[in-house]
């Protein structure tokens, strides 16, 4: 639990000089004063109670952002690939494919849904969850229904979505602009 917070106060010292001053407050022994901008009748108050709601972002583009960062998936999805050869994309798919599978595997931890081998026979009994079971085909009368498992399904055993402590008008942003000085 430390770990994570301190990955965390890492990283939004890093973006917010506000915060930074406030932790080099508390490393310093002292007590933590309101931010700047704070109204004098809430001066007094514990920073707690003084700061705002932090700035919030949806679930979905923190999983995006993740995927760019740890394994460059939008880049690839963007970019047009028709001047390349199968080999050079298979080669740069191959880097994507491991990197993007390893991030998945650190935040939802997926497993298959269903044990058996696709291909394999099986029966659906009568009560079957239709969230947890997809019938396709020739689906007619009532359970229990006998047929091949063409997808074993997916389940996350597991949801650890990094949080994202940006600011309001970088919420929508999924990979900063890269700019090299020299």
């Amino acid at each position: 639990m430390r770990l994570g917070l301190a990955f965390k106060a890492f990283f939004r010292v890093l973006r917010n000089p506000s915060f930074a001053e406030q932790v080099d407050r508390l490393v310093q022994g002292q007590t933590p004063t309101a931010p700047s901008g704070i109204a004098p009748e809430l001066a007094d108050k514990p920073v707690s109670e003084t700061v705002s709601k932090a700035a919030t972002r949806s679930d979905a583009l923190t999983l995006l952002a993740t995927l760019q960062r740890e394994a460059r998936l939008i880049d690839f999805i963007q970019e047009d690939l028709s001047g390349y050869d199968d080999a050079q994309v298979g080669a740069a798919v191959r880097d994507i494919h491991r990197d993007c599978a390893a991030a998945l595997e650190r935040m939802f931890a997926l497993r298959p849904l269903h044990e058996q081998q696709e291909g394999a026979q099986v029966e659906i009994a009568a009560g079957f969850n239709p969230g947890r079971i997809k019938l396709t085909g020739h689906v007619s009368g009532q359970p229990p229904f006998r047929g091949m498992l063409t997808h074993q399904g997916w389940q996350a055993t597991r949801c650890s979505l990094p949080e994202w402590v940006g600011q309001d008008d970088a919420a929508r942003v999924i990979a900063p602009t890269e700019v090299e000085v020299p």
